[in-house]
């Protein structure tokens, strides 16, 4: 019962005005962060550099749909889950 309420609230749920606000102001703290992660390795004695901020880029985006995808769940937006889910998906994988 439970489970049906839930895809149902899940595909008919629509998303409201703010949401395109509440992504930006997501995205700040994680731009925040990572300006600060990026000059800690600059100044520190670490090589290669640009490997762990590839790392620090790869995680903070990976936190950042994780994030989104359990958003979408809380507020029943199916479309955020899948979107998170895909861009997930797509940057997980290794083209080469």
């Amino acid at each position: 019962m439970g489970e049906s309420s839930k895809l149902n609230k899940l595909v008919t749920t629509h998303r409201g005005p703010g949401e395109v606000q509440d992504w930006i102001f997501s995205l700040t703290p994680i731009g925040v962060a990572f300006v600060f992660y990026i000059v800690f390795i600059m100044s520190a004695n670490i090589e290669p550099k640009g490997l762990f901020i590839a790392y620090g880029a790869a995680a903070g985006f990976i936190g950042l749909e994780s994030y989104w995808i359990v958003r979408g769940w809380r507020n029943n937006h199916a479309l955020t889950i899948v979107r998170g889910l895909i861009r997930y998906m797509d940057s997980s994988h290794d083209p080469g």
